[in-house]
C-alpha cells in the first residue's frame, strides 16, 4: 500500500510513511471490507461516513508537517484512523465528532489500541474546541462550503489547516497562517490549492 499508493504519488517523509505502514488500516474498517481494507479507496463507515483512502490521509498529514511537540486539532473523528495516524507523530490530539455513535465506536477502538494523547469529544466541528487553542495544525476530514473562521482563530501564527472546501466539487485548501500581523491587525492567510477531492459534506448545527 505505502510502496504503490503513497510513495508513488511524491510522498516521501520517511516519517509520514513509516506511521502509514505501522498503522493497521484493516482495525479501522467494518468486517465486510477487510479484504479491501489496504485498496487504494475510500470505504463506508458507520452512520453513512467513510473512512478516507490512504494516499489522502498520508497527503493530509505530510501538508501538516507535525513534529513531537506539536498540538493538533482534528475536525471529523469517524472511525478514528486518521486520528491514530496523527497521534503517532504529535505531541497530542484534539478530535470533534458531530455523530455520536462515532465517537463512542472512535474512543473504543483508540483505547483499545493504547492511545493515550487523543482526547475525544462530542461537537460541532464548525465550533472547533476553544479551550485547548491555539492549536500548531487543524485537520479537517468533512468539507464546508467556506472555511470555518473559529478554526483560522483557533490556529496559533505559523500553523497549518489542511481542509477540504466545497459542494459537488471540492478542493483541498493548505491553509498557512503569517506569523505577523497588518496594519488593521489581521493575521495574514496564505491559501494553497492542494487537488481536487471528494469528502462527506461537514454537518454542523449553524446550518
Amino acid at each position: 500500500m505505502v510502496q504503490n499508493q503513497i510513495e508513488a504519488r511524491g510522498i516521501h517523509n520517511p516519517q509520514v510513511l513509516a506511521i502509514m505502514r505501522k498503522v493497521e488500516r484493516h482495525l479501522f474498517v467494518k468486517p465486510q471490507y477487510l479484504n479491501v481494507a489496504y485498496q487504494d479507496g475510500a470505504l463506508p463507515i458507520d452512520c453513512d461516513q467513510t473512512i478516507s483512502q490512504p494516499y489522502i490521509v498520508a497527503l493530509m498529514t505530510d501538508l501538516l508537517e507535525l513534529t513531537p511537540t506539536s498540538k493538533v486539532l482534528e475536525i471529523g473523528t469517524g472511525c478514528g484512523y486518521q486520528t491514530a495516524i496523527l497521534a503517532e507523530l504529535a505531541r497530542d490530539v484534539y478530535s470533534v465528532e458531530i455523530i455520536s455513535g462515532l465517537v463512542k465506536s472512535a474512543k473504543a477502538r483508540l483505547e483499545t489500541l493504547n492511545y493515550r494523547n487523543i482526547h475525544l469529544k462530542k461537537g460541532d466541528g464548525y465550533y472547533g474546541w476553544r479551550e485547548h487553542a491555539p492549536y500548531d495544525a487543524v485537520l479537517v476530514a468533512a468539507a464546508p462550503t467556506d472555511v470555518p473562521e473559529r478554526l483560522i482563530q483557533q490556529l496559533r501564527p505559523g500553523g497549518r489547516m489542511v481542509i477540504p472546501v466545497g459542494g459537488s466539487e471540492q478542493n483541498l485548501l493548505l491553509i498557512q497562517k503569517g506569523l505577523q500581523t497588518d496594519e488593521n491587525s489581521i493575521q495574514s492567510l496564505e491559501t494553497t490549492e492542494i487537488i481536487r477531492v471528494r469528502f462527506v459534506p461537514m454537518t454542523s448545527g449553524l446550518n
